[in-house]
């Protein structure tokens, strides 16, 4: 039985495919923080404490505060009593499921293709 070749790639497609492969990879990275739907949205609930105190800050924590610089409760209550949304939509769910499950098909149906016509290529004669 002869030994498996492989077809050859030429240079321009490979450097073809790095740059697709990288604006995939860069597009899966950044679409999401630049439509706003990276992290959990913050909120800082009304009438939310201006001192120390009424932000359930203790001696010790206070005092770490001060060694970052922070000696105004006023100026660092946003970060402390900021709360994540944990709501989602139902309709964001079911297009991210849709797209998880035509990719897969997707994906096995090159994969098959792929499959048959190396089969093809090393045993048919």
């Amino acid at each position: 039985m002869a030994h498996y070749v492989p077809p050859k790639q030429g240079k321009l497609s490979q450097l073809f495919d790095v740059v697709v492969l990288m604006a995939l990879t860069f597009g899966a990275l950044y679409i999401p923080m630049f439509m706003g739907l990276a992290g959990g949205v913050k909120s800082v609930p009304e009438g939310a404490g201006q001192t120390w105190e009424a932000m359930g800050q203790n001696a010790t924590q206070i005092a770490q505060y001060n060694a970052l610089g922070f000696t105004d409760p006023a100026a660092i209550s946003n970060i402390i009593n900021a709360r994540y949304d944990y709501s989602f939509s139902i309709t964001a769910l079911l297009v991210m499921v849709v797209i998880i499950v035509a990719y897969y098909v997707l994906m096995l149906k090159f994969s098959e293709t792929e499959y048959r016509e190396v089969i093809a290529e090393k045993f048919d004669k």
